[in-house]
């Protein structure tokens, strides 16, 4: 199985994982999102680690159920060879209608094969109110005229 593009990665097609990598995660199917790791892909999502694509299923199918109306936006912050970093910010809500905007920086590592086999993840949640969300498309892929998170100012 293989995920173009494959590394060394350029600008451009560090941003174009990344913004797979956004889409795929604003869909919010665990089993699909799943296989674009390596099956021992090794995670560390806040104080969370996890290695394997059934334990990578298993949490994004527990993160999906607790975090509602989620939409994520991705940007890439660099890259080298077979790494690109990225920061990002999502909003969600739980099930008291509580919103949040969770920030974070993500470091990822591919294999040949462009299937990440390492994640390192770091994030922040900040409550919010709901007029102060940002990302008001519908549930699923941003669209392309969506602003970004530099030009959001976030």
């Amino acid at each position: 199985m293989s995920r173009p593009p494959f590394p060394p990665f350029t600008a451009e097609t560090a941003a174009q994982k990344a913004r797979m990598a956004e889409d795929a995660w604003n869909g919010r199917d665990p089993a699909r999102v799943a296989l674009a790791y390596t099956e021992d892909s090794r995670w560390r999502n806040r104080a969370e680690f996890l290695q394997g694509r059934a334990a990578i299923e298993a949490f994004l199918t527990r993160k999906w159920a607790r975090e509602l109306e989620y939409r994520l936006i991705k940007e890439v912050w660099a890259w080298q060879g077979e790494r690109i970093a990225v920061r990002f910010a999502y909003e969600w809500h739980d099930d008291s209608g509580h919103w949040f905007r969770s920030y974070g920086n993500e470091n990822w590592e591919f294999d040949a094969h462009g299937l990440m086999r390492t994640r390192i993840a770091s994030i922040n949640d900040l409550p919010i109110r709901a007029e102060q969300r940002l990302f008001h498309w519908p549930q699923g892929r941003r669209p392309d005229d969506h602003p970004g998170l530099s030009e959001l100012g976030l």
